[in-house]
């Protein structure tokens, strides 16, 4: 056990795995603009997406941890940027979930500012994986992510998830589909199933290497 975090090396890691997880640890949560946030100086990827996207079973699945990130009933409980050290050789961000309904107006007027300034002051963000579900359109929430990645020249993978939910004949015309819709290129949307792993090796060969490029804007920050 690693600061809470239950570690389950077996599941499903093999000698082809693209992300070995060897060690997991929890360095804090950002709550504030200008607030405490870890100290270290090592390759960030950010994840983020809609409350309901599913993106606590997909972290899970990603780093093989069954309880990695806590998977909740009630969408919208994180309210804290948190920050995971991985094999001590980057961090996984896990930014506020955006769109549910019962969060307060006044809570998504605070996140955004939180949000907005961790994407564009953080010099060692090598990238954005941002999650879609493969049965809804996306959102206006979600347009309007995507449009401030694009602006900012962020570079950004799109995990679409719950693949498992739809027929597998379906599943890559629906990835089509969503990325002309987006107006983005296919090989930069992977298709996701926490429930199955279909994509989880993926996702991780692409996270590697995002992890392999140099920060996308370094030195043009505040």
């Amino acid at each position: 056990m690693t600061d809470g975090v239950e570690l389950d090396l077996s599941e499903g890691s093999g000698p082809s795995d693209p992300l070995k997880i060897r060690d997991l640890r929890f360095l804090g949560g950002l709550a504030s603009v200008g607030g405490w946030r870890p100290e270290v100086d090592l390759p960030e990827i950010a994840f983020v997406g809609r409350s309901n996207v599913g993106k606590s079973s997909l972290l899970n699945r990603l780093v093989r941890r069954r309880a990695f990130a806590r998977v909740s009933r009630t969408p919208g409980r994180t309210r804290e940027i948190n920050f995971f050290a991985v094999n001590e050789q980057f961090v996984l961000v896990d930014l506020p979930g955006y769109g549910y309904a019962r969060v307060s107006k006044t809570q998504r007027a605070e996140w955004r500012p939180l949000m907005e300034r961790y994407l564009t002051a953080t010099q060692q963000l090598r990238g954005v994986v941002m999650l879609l579900d493969v049965r809804r359109k996306p959102s206006d929430d979600d347009l309007a992510m995507l449009d401030f990645l694009a602006e900012h020249g962020i570079p950004t993978l799109i995990a679409v998830t719950k693949t498992d939910k739809l027929a597998p004949t379906r599943v890559e015309g629906e990835l089509e589909r969503i990325a002309r819709e987006l107006q983005l290129d296919r090989d930069q949307l992977v298709g996701f199933s926490a429930v199955t792993g279909a994509g989880r090796d993926e996702l991780a060969a692409a996270i590697v290497a995002l992890l392999d490029q140099p920060a996308w804007s370094e030195g043009s920050h505040d």
